[in-house]
């Protein structure tokens, strides 16, 4: 993986074509998507996947997922909520009650 200066670092495609000719259009091309994806949040990173995955149609989330570096079920997951239209709360990524319970409820006597 590359470094990016200004977040997360930008995921390097590892596919045939990319290796065999790294000036090439197509490699370009992966390389432009995943400096996107690399200043998405992780909401947007899953619908931008999803819908690429969508445009690519059979064996779309396969491809984009070796191109991205992402994991099938993310991508699955992006073009579900894109066909959906799966709305989150103003202002959040991520649903309610997700994560790691809060220590005080864990913790009796608190």
């Amino acid at each position: 993986m590359a470094d990016q200066s200004d977040g997360r670092p930008v995921y390097e495609c590892p596919c045939a074509e990319c290796r065999g000719e790294p000036q090439g259009t197509t490699a370009e091309d992966h390389r432009a998507i995943n400096r996107v994806l690399a200043v998405l949040d992780e909401r947007q990173r899953r619908l931008f996947a999803g819908l690429l995955a969508e445009r690519r149609a059979h064996g779309g989330v396969v491809e984009v997922a070796r191109i991205t570096g992402l994991s099938r079920t993310t991508i699955r997951r992006g073009v579900v909520e894109l066909r959906w239209g799966t709305a989150l709360a103003a202002g959040r990524i991520r649903r309610e009650g997700g994560g790691r319970p809060r220590a005080e409820k864990k913790i009796p006597g608190w």
